[in-house]
């Protein structure tokens, strides 16, 4: 029977037909397409999850299971599940209740579990992380800029266009806006009109926001893309790197055959 259940609940496979088969279910039930039977096959998904993670503690042990990452995710997800299948057993009058809406919501979280079964994703998380660590002074160095370009401009044009700069929550994020090229002239305009399209003031208005968005949107999101890109391929280059080590050493071992032949012949 164990092995059974090992051969069925180990397997990769499987696990991941059960994972799309759910999400098509999570899928038609987000879309408002409910009932009997479509409750009944996430109710079967879900317990499938759980009979794998109860077979993985079995077969990995307790801290065996849990001291794997993925294995922590999918944990997580099965437990957080369940309480999903309670809720199908309550009366329809109380379906509205937050708690039950949440426990639903949660469902949508088991998407996640197909990540780890795509070719090479570990690394890409890898590789996120060492590029995080690396780039993280640049990333905060660029959110302290944007703030104190918001309460700059919160003091300048929170009159004039309340909208965007009229707190210093919504001028932070109108900076952000111009420096992710997003709405970079619109911004300018509303302000330009305040003061009278024509006007030197205006002009000024729209010259230092092409400014923001070139040394902030251009140069600073580019500066920012390159050091993370950088980070994420580095890996790769110390691969390429530990590979022409290897071949030098290979060499210079040639070459001392080669010199030790020379000497005896």
């Amino acid at each position: 029977m164990w092995r059974i259940l090992r051969r069925i609940f180990l397997n990769d496979k499987f696990i991941l037909s059960v994972i799309l088969l759910n999400s098509v279910l999570i899928y038609l039930q987000v879309s408002g397409i409910g009932n009997l039977t479509l409750d009944i096959l996430d109710t079967t998904c879900t317990l499938i999850f759980l009979m794998e993670m109860l077979v993985k503690h079995r077969e990995y042990g307790y801290k065996g299971y849990w001291s794997d990452g993925w294995n922590r995710l999918d944990g997580l997800l099965v437990i957080l599940s369940l309480p999903s299948i309670a809720a199908l057993f309550v009366p329809n009058d109380m379906e509205h209740l937050s708690i039950l809406l949440i426990f639903r919501l949660l469902r949508v979280l088991r998407f996640f579990r197909v990540l780890h079964f795509f070719p090479n994703f570990t690394k890409v998380v890898l590789g996120f992380k060492r590029a995080m660590r690396d780039s993280y002074a640049i990333l905060l160095s660029f959110f302290v800029i944007i703030v104190i370009f918001g309460l700059l401009n919160c003091s300048l044009f929170a009159d004039a266009d309340p909208v965007h700069f009229g707190t210093p929550l919504k001028s932070i994020y109108a900076v952000f806006q111009i420096c992710t090229v997003e709405g970079w002239y619109e911004i300018p305009d509303v302000i330009a009109d305040f003061y009278g399209s024509t006007t030197v003031v205006a002009e000024c208005v729209r010259i230092y926001f092409c400014a923001l968005l070139i040394l902030g949107g251009i140069i600073g999101m580019s500066f920012i893309n390159s050091i993370f890109v950088d980070a994420m391929m580095s890996d790769n280059s110390d691969d390429v790197v530990d590979h022409l080590n290897e071949m030098k050493k290979s060499i210079d071992e040639l070459k001392e055959q080669i010199e030790a032949l020379q000497k005896k012949s």
